[in-house]
């Protein structure tokens, strides 16, 4: 699938495309409190936008491990005061809302957001794969075990990479059954309840996931698989981001989705020269 449908607008997926991260949270694990009105939203928007952000994903609740859960009420009111705003200002970027709650998704979409990236692949509320259906847009499934607030206390798996597989194979024919085929796309959910070991074994085998015929996204930036691993801090974990990226490129990765647009385009762009190192080059 070299192109999908989000919303009447196509998203070309030939090559691989970065989702830049927009949370306009308080508490996120990386960048909680970067963005704390409208006008500072659009213009970290606009930055990655012009640095080659295919997406902008727009998150209003905090998903790092052991976060408070927000209610739906204060949610839904931290995205209505940036999502029309945003809508209006980049007409023609793809704008995806990062939500659990299938309530939040009908809202956002109707606001003019045009994918929805659920982390928990429809686990958190069972009327999400209803409104994927109704709706039409495009949806991100993400793989987590648990909820955020205890997915880190031992997360456990007989084989990671098999055990998320039989997940998205078990959720795909739910969506089937209710006329959704295209338009998805598939994310491991690198630190969603898993160990670092986890989190490496997915990336060393996540070509396995291309198997099912959807794009895949490797959200890895300046996560703990990273950081904790060299003994610094997500603050100082770029470095370690564009290296994971790279090894996700290699392994098929279709869509990066990062905090630092810049970097992951210089790295799709080195990892396609080094695919396609026959073609003639100016250096």
């Amino acid at each position: 699938m070299s192109k999908m449908n989000c919303n009447g607008k196509l998203l070309d997926l030939s090559s691989p495309v970065v989702m830049g991260i927009l949370n306009i949270t308080p508490d996120s694990f990386y960048d909680g409190g970067k963005y704390p009105t409208t006008g500072n939203a659009l213009i970290q928007a606009e930055r990655m936008i012009s640095e080659g952000a295919a997406i902008i994903d727009v998150g209003a609740v905090s998903t790092r491990p052991d976060a408070i859960e927000i209610d739906e009420k204060e949610e839904w009111s931290r995205l209505k005061a940036v999502l029309p705003v945003l809508r209006n200002k980049f007409p023609e970027t793809i704008i995806s809302v990062d939500t659990w709650r299938s309530s939040v998704a009908r809202e956002a979409v109707a606001c003019g957001a045009d994918m929805i990236n659920d982390i928990s692949g429809g686990q958190f509320d069972q009327e999400m794969f209803k409104t994927v259906a109704d709706l039409e847009v495009a949806y991100i499934m993400m793989h987590t075990q648990g909820t955020p607030v205890a997915m880190q206390l031992n997360p456990q798996y007989a084989d990671v990479v098999e055990d998320v597989f039989d997940f998205f194979a078990e959720n795909l024919r739910k969506l089937n059954k209710m006329g959704v085929r295209k338009n998805i796309i598939i994310d491991p959910g690198f630190g969603f309840g898993k160990t670092a070991k986890h989190n490496h074994e997915l990336l060393s085998r996540l070509s396995k996931f291309k198997s099912f015929g959807f794009p895949v996204l490797a959200g890895l930036s300046r996560k703990s698989m990273i950081y904790k691993i060299l003994g610094t801090q997500p603050s100082e974990a770029l470095a370690g981001t564009t290296v994971l990226n790279t090894i996700a490129l290699l392994n098929g990765a279709d869509i990066l989705r990062v905090h630092d647009v810049r970097e992951a385009v210089e790295a799709i762009k080195l990892v396609g020269f080094y695919q396609n190192n026959n073609q003639k080059s100016d250096i």
